[in-house]
């Protein structure tokens, strides 16, 4: 949600903001609406001062035996009760009117955001490790299909097309990637382990920027939940409607949960295997931070992702997300990228996004700093750390064996009973 206030000082660098994310100019129309709810409040509150005004010149009216005026006057303050039900709902309503208009405009780019239209634009900062480049490489449906442990066509006949049924030492593989990840993030990198609900209300989907605008890109129950896109809207909401103490800042939440997309405007893409699916399973990171160290908090994170790579060692890019790319709740994005050998190129696996008090705002998250009286908004973040099913993806393409075989990398190799390698299937 954006500061009202902040587009009324500066208009012109609101509508500059928009422009950067390839949007028209909305400052005049925002700013018209902030003035018809600013006179109906100023009306409403006018009403309320003359019925006070009237009530206490009732008395002294009858006092002074001048039962005219304070028969008139009496009148007058009946006529204002009744008016002003009316008054206050056109207030709630104009109000309404500038939420919902807010509500369907994404977070403004960071000044060091690349400007750009899609992904072509986006900036490369850094590589890690070498991309391997394999004779024959599979992908990782053919190594999984010919494992017998990857089945697309029992998935399909329950739920049908973009899920899949792990077996076997895959499927423990899964379960490893995840323990591994959590052990790292929490003993090592200072997170609280959560474990949140998968089923939200409105309010919670809202305050992070999935509704209103992207019902579509989500799964709902009949009786009003929504199942979670990301574990990233239940660990952000954990600090909606409070007002924290900012010595308590940064807070740091991890959490592994299955996470279900519709991928609206997804057909044709990735149709093959398991990297665009409508259920996955993901470990996230989430800070609550203080706005003035938001920044450092962004690269800390990022840096907290790619660990988990460099310790699986496979080779990975990360890039800097261009206007045009980034996500709606976002003010700065970092792709993490992993090298794919089976389709020779990167893959996302990870987003770590500074949503500045975008989100905050829409959640009434806020932090008091000691001695103050008045509060602030929190700045939040999100991360993968990682997705679990691309990690799963990246281990099965790196480490395929010539006979078809998958060797287990050594950090995973505990959580996976001693196993060093997947067998060859027959």
């Amino acid at each position: 949600m954006h500061d009202i206030k902040a587009i009324r000082d500066n208009p012109e660098a609101f509508d500059a903001g928009l422009k950067r994310r390839g949007l028209p100019p909305m400052a005049a129309e925002i700013l018209t609406l902030d003035q018809e709810r600013r006179r109906l409040v100023q009306a409403a509150e006018e009403m309320q001062a003359l019925r006070n005004s009237l009530s206490r010149e009732i008395g002294k009216l009858k006092a002074a035996g001048d039962d005219i005026e304070a028969n008139a006057a009496a009148a007058e303050v009946s006529r204002l009760k009744e008016a002003m039900p009316a008054a206050e709902a056109a207030e709630r309503e104009a109000a309404a009117a500038i939420e919902a208009k807010l509500a369907g405009i994404p977070n403004l780019p960071a000044p060091d955001v690349p400007d750009g239209a899609d992904e072509t634009a986006n900036l490369e900062i850094r590589r890690q490790g070498t991309a391997p480049r394999l004779n024959s490489a599979k992908e990782h449906y053919e190594l999984g299909e010919a494992l017998g442990l990857m089945d697309f066509g029992a998935a399909a006949k329950m739920s049908g097309a973009r899920f899949v049924v792990l077996k076997g030492p895959l499927a423990r593989l899964e379960r490893a990637l995840a323990s591994f990840m959590l052990d790292i993030h929490t003993t090592e990198f200072g997170y609280t382990e959560i474990v949140p609900p998968h089923l939200l209300r409105d309010n919670a989907v809202y305050g992070t920027g999935q509704l209103p605008k992207f019902a579509e890109d989500l799964f709902s129950t009949t009786d009003g939940f929504w199942l979670i896109p990301t574990a990233e809207v239940p660990l952000t909401n954990l600090a909606a409607d409070l007002i924290l103490e900012a010595q308590a800042l940064p807070l740091r939440f991890t959490a592994y949960t299955p996470c279900y997309r519709s991928e609206a405007g997804a057909a044709g893409k990735d149709t093959r295997g398991m990297i665009r699916q409508h259920q996955f399973s993901k470990v996230e990171l989430v800070s609550i931070a203080d706005p003035d160290k938001s920044g450092e908090e962004h690269e800390r994170m990022t840096a907290c992702a790619e660990a988990i790579l460099k310790r699986l060692d496979l080779a990975y890019r990360t890039v800097t997300l261009c206007t045009g790319d980034m996500g709606f709740s976002a003010r700065k994005t970092y792709d993490i990228e992993v090298w794919l050998p089976g389709q020779n190129r990167y893959r996302e696996i990870s987003s770590c996004s500074n949503c500045g008090d975008f989100q905050a705002r829409r959640m009434k998250a806020r932090f008091r700093e000691a001695g103050s009286k008045g509060t602030r908004f929190v700045h939040t973040l999100n991360g993968s750390g990682l997705a679990i099913g691309r990690t799963l993806i990246a281990i099965m393409e790196n480490y395929q064996q010539p006979g078809g075989a998958i060797a287990i990398p050594a950090p995973l190799q505990p959580y996976m009973g001693g196993l060093k390698e997947i067998p060859a299937h027959g």
